[in-house]
């Protein structure tokens, strides 16, 4: 190796090093205003806020992807209404129903959970759609794969867990596997973005270990959540209200960030997994 090629191999490295500081920094100050402040995430604007940005970058980046891919206008305007609209409309019904109190529940026998519908009936449906459609997969080949890792940045915000636990206002049995879980994926997605970016086996590999990881973490939140929440499931019960209680606006968070962000790890998969066949 030489000493040039060395110096470009780091590049990348400092970059990701950096994005790790960055993130973390501000994940933490954000999370010490929200604890000072509760007014902050009760208001639900972060919440909203959040998913509308997410919305805004994935309906952008799906319609660069198909205009890269090899599809006529048409195509590209079919397929790109037909992801968006549901997708749009799917937030719509899951931010009516948190707000309309849909995914309350109480301990009497009679009150029946909803929310693990919310959550596992969109991956069901919509990732069979999403991998067997031919279309989705010439725009996921013509899209970097670095963009469905870095668009998850926003997972640091599941600190709103940490911080709802310090004011003593959630379980520390669902709000520390689940905030620490997705703080983390938030704050590896950048690194890992900058790792696939260079194209390497190496970076994909780390893509894919990412994936995992952000996938492991829902699947531990999910299971906590249920199991502490009222209901047939439940296992522990905790002094306060768990997220499976259906109070807006934390409810939105499982009811609609947790499937959409599982949704974007299979289609980041998928992705990963065409380009390591190439």
């Amino acid at each position: 190796m030489t000493p040039s090629t060395a110096s470009v191999g780091t590049v990348p490295s400092r970059r990701a090093s950096r994005s790790v500081l960055a993130t973390a920094s501000l994940t933490v100050l954000w999370t010490l205003l929200i604890y000072r402040l509760p007014i902050i995430p009760a208001s639900g604007v972060p919440t909203t806020a959040r998913q509308l940005a997410v919305h805004a970058l994935v309906a952008a980046g799906l319609w660069i992807g198909l205009e890269r891919a090899d599809l006529t206008p048409n195509q590209r305007r079919t397929t790109w209404l037909a992801v968006v609209i549901p997708y749009t409309l799917w937030f719509a019904v899951a931010w009516s129903a948190s707000i309309n109190g849909v995914f309350r529940v109480d301990a009497s026998p009679s009150s029946v959970p909803l929310l693990p519908l919310a959550i596992f009936v969109p991956v069901l449906i919509g990732a069979p759609m999403l991998l067997s459609s031919t279309r989705i997969g010439r725009a996921l080949d013509a899209t970097p794969t670095s963009w469905l890792v870095a668009v998850q940045l926003y997972r640091v915000l599941g600190s709103w867990a940490l911080a709802a636990w310090l004011r003593g206002q959630m379980p520390g049995a669902f709000a520390l596997p689940a905030g620490i879980g997705d703080v983390l994926t938030g704050v590896l997605a950048l690194p890992t973005a900058i790792a696939v970016a260079t194209g390497t086996a190496e970076g994909r590999k780390a893509a894919i270990l990412w994936n995992v990881f952000g996938l492991a973490d829902f699947a531990v939140a999910v299971t906590m959540g249920m199991i502490t929440s009222a209901g047939p499931l439940q296992l522990i019960f905790p002094k306060v209200p768990s997220i499976g209680a259906g109070a807006y606006p934390d409810v939105l968070t499982p009811a609609f960030v947790v499937p959409s962000s599982i949704l974007l790890h299979v289609l980041s998969l998928r992705q990963l997994v065409r380009r390591s066949g190439e």
